[in-house]
């Protein structure tokens, strides 16, 4: 099977473990989110743990929906991933660069489920875009404090 992975960085002024507080945080996505599909928690904790299960509200194309994540890799104030049924994963990777400085890779992970039809709809382009818009509202937010 092939891999397939896209994924961004940004530079955060802001500590390792702060911008890890607002990705374990679910209620907090909506703020971050640059999809624009993200719009409330419905379920779960209110940090991320290893195995955390939590529920978001979700519209796209104007239709909304609810999904169901499970947490999938834990490394505290380094590694959270989540997935959803289908088996793609959100990866957030965290790399102290001095003090107070962290780089911040979101990854968008479609290896482990089917992806022909994913890539010849364009998504991976769609998910690019949307990568790029949460990592500067993530930067915005953590830098905000």
């Amino acid at each position: 099977m092939a891999t397939h992975q896209i994924s961004r960085s940004v530079t955060v002024k802001a500590s390792a473990k702060h911008v890890f507080d607002l990705v374990a945080s679910p209620a907090r996505h909506v703020e971050f989110d640059g999809s624009g599909t993200v719009r409330g928690v419905v379920s779960g904790p209110a940090r991320l743990s290893p195995g955390s299960r939590f529920g978001m509200t979700m519209r796209l194309f104007g239709l909304p929906y609810r999904m169901t994540n499970r947490v999938v890799e834990f490394e505290q104030d380094r590694l959270i991933a989540w997935r959803h049924i289908g088996s793609h994963r959100w990866r957030y990777e965290l790399e102290e660069l001095s003090e107070g400085v962290t780089r911040v890779t979101e990854t968008f992970d479609y290896t482990r489920g089917p992806s022909a039809l994913y890539v010849l709809s364009g998504m991976p382009a769609r998910n690019a875009a949307s990568i790029e818009g949460t990592l500067v509202r993530l930067r915005e937010a953590a830098e905000r404090g």
